[in-house]
């Protein structure tokens, strides 16, 4: 149940304020149940933001996705906002809550906020945080390559391109119009995994009367919190199917994301435990992570045992067939048609603003996907800038999976990955192979690895260096390490600097205190494969590697703010510096 806020006179039903603002309901939204239902759950709770309502339990997942009707929610949202402070009601009398109209400081980043907000809504895992890129890169117009076929001939001054390894890397960047074989490339990588529970090879598990899933720990992910949660399940899906064509057997990749709480890891009831299990919470990853998935019946498992008699794939009969079904359903297939999967469970709980003034972002997988957000919107925004039209480099994202595991495989950035595309590309635009055309590219060239950083928790200041303290919505971080933990030294940090300066963005300090361990990136691993230089950043967060974590609207601005500077700016702050 939605209930008011006592603090507020818009919990005060007889209050002039709320009697004006349900008139003005009544007349933004007369005709629409919808709408008018959103707007009365903002108006009994000033707090409740908007993707908050938008998503509440009262709508059904096809009116959440519902574009005319989220315009027509926000625009009543504004008017409420309106009748709250007496614009449209004509109440000048009466103080609005402060949670009601969100303050000056934060108010312009809350559109950035929303879209945001979706982003990370529909991003539940790497196949798909690549596939919500690439539809958002079709719609702007990015052609999409095949990594198979040679660049040259295709790559043409001022387009736009994108191709992607395994669906779950992406490679996408802008030709300058001036743009010709040997200059240098404008770089902006992140990651697109973050921890989660992977669903095991055999996942039929079962116990005390209950459907279990086998899921095993991807990364290092702070496992208490996944407990008691809603989950739902998302990924690839390998699909049978036949070519009208040729009749012969084809494979699709298919991606799916049931966002319904199909499974749930339940916490040991607090009777069953001892002083000292409460107070340790220790986790068996192999014993008590196992999420149940539904109740067994002796019929429910002779039909199972019935069906898998007449399966000839070793691989599915190794899988729980409630599952196989609800995929199937997904997918508008048969189950016999899945030849394989890579799936991963999911917090359900979508996306959303929060604070007393809507000035942080809750979400799961903020590391790293809320720089993959920023990145793709900075491309978005570059690929219609004037300023490509007298740029003569290539300004390039590349977001990698596997970075919360070391980077090594294929597709991490510690595969080809990188060096191929500047390599590639750079070939694209030369007229014969010309080896020193690529050194002089990667010399020209200027790496910003940009991962989450670790804002000062208040609960917990003492575990920041004293004068390196981060805070939300102050500012993207700029990371060293004396150690190459991260890849700033001090030419790659003025770089940083001036392009914070330049865009007139606030930027921050990071070092790790010298009695803590520090993390590391993709930076390292880029700059020592490549040569290319790097610096380190980051937006900064808290309750990093949680199944929920919190970060600053602003600094989605910062964010983009600096990365636009970066693909403006950098080659006349490069030019200037000697050697």
């Amino acid at each position: 149940a939605i209930t008011s806020s006592p603090s507020s006179p818009m919990s005060d039903t007889t209050s002039p304020v709320t009697k004006k603002a349900r008139k003005s309901i009544d007349v933004c939204a007369p005709n629409d149940e919808r709408v008018g239902r959103a707007a009365r759950m903002m108006l009994s709770n000033p707090t409740y933001s908007v993707p908050q309502a938008m998503l509440a339990q009262d709508f059904t997942e096809g009116e959440s996705k519902d574009r005319a009707l989220q315009q027509r929610v926000r625009r009543l949202h504004s008017k409420l906002e309106k009748s709250a402070t007496g614009v449209v009601a004509g109440v000048k009398d009466v103080k609005p809550a402060a949670a009601v109209v969100p303050a000056k400081d934060f108010a312009a980043h809350i559109p950035l906020g929303l879209k945001a907000c979706d982003f990370l809504t529909k991003s539940t895992d790497p196949f798909l945080a690549v596939k919500t890129c690439t539809d958002a890169l079709d719609a702007a117009g990015f052609v999409k390559l095949s990594k198979r076929d040679p660049f040259a001939g295709v790559l043409k001054p001022g387009g736009s391109y994108y191709y992607t390894t395994n669906h779950s890397t992406l490679v996408a960047f802008n030709v300058g119009h001036k743009f010709k074989g040997g200059n240098g490339f404008k770089i902006i990588g992140g990651h697109t995994d973050s921890p989660h529970l992977k669903v095991k090879p055999i996942s039929k598990r079962s116990g005390s009367g209950c459907v279990q899933l086998g899921v095993e720990c991807y990364g290092g992910g702070l496992w208490h919190t996944w407990f008691d949660r809603d989950l739902g399940i998302s990924g690839r899906v390998l699909v049978r199917n036949t070519d009208p064509e040729t009749g012969k057997e084809k494979i699709d990749q298919r991606m799916v994301r049931i966002a319904k709480p199909i499974a749930r890891v339940s916490t040991l009831c607090i009777h069953l435990q001892t002083a000292e299990e409460r107070g340790s919470f220790k986790i068996n990853k192999e014993e008590h992570l196992s999420p149940i998935l539904g109740t067994q019946s002796l019929l429910e498992s002779g039909a199972n045992a019935q069906l898998n008699q007449f399966d000839d794939d070793d691989w599915r009969k190794a899988q729980e067939p409630a599952l196989l079904k609800l995929i199937a359903s997904e997918l508008g297939i048969e189950t016999k048609q899945i030849a394989n999967f890579e799936l991963g469970l999911f917090d359900i709980q979508p996306a959303s603003l929060g604070g007393i003034q809507s000035e942080f972002l809750n979400s799961a997988r903020l590391d790293n996907l809320a720089t993959c957000f920023v990145a793709l919107e900075s491309i978005v925004d570059y690929s219609k800038s004037e300023d490509l039209a007298d740029d003569d480099m290539i300004s390039l994202i590349a977001l990698f999976d596997h970075e919360e595991i070391g980077s090594q495989s294929t597709h991490g950035a510690g595969s080809p990955v990188m060096a191929e595309a500047v390599k590639r590309i750079t070939s694209a635009f030369c007229d014969v192979v010309n080896v020193e055309a690529h050194s002089s590219a990667v010399r020209r060239s200027f790496v910003m690895s940009v991962d989450q950083a670790h804002a000062v928790h208040p609960n917990y200041a003492s575990k920041h260096e004293k004068s390196h303290g981060p805070k939300m919505n102050a500012g993207v971080v700029l990371k060293t390490n004396q150690n190459q933990r991260y890849a700033t030294n001090g030419v790659t940090g003025f770089i940083a600097r001036e392009i914070g300066r330049k865009a007139n963005t606030p930027m921050q300090e990071f070092v790790v205190r010298s009695d803590c361990p520090c993390g590391t990136t993709i930076g390292p691993i880029i700059s020592s494969n490549t040569g290319i230089r790097t610096v380190d950043l980051g937006m900064p967060q808290l309750s990093m590697h949680s199944c929920r974590e919190v970060m600053g609207i602003a600094d989605l601005s910062h964010g983009l703010s600096i990365f636009g500077s970066f693909f403006k700016n950098f080659n006349e702050i490069d030019e200037s510096l000697e050697g």
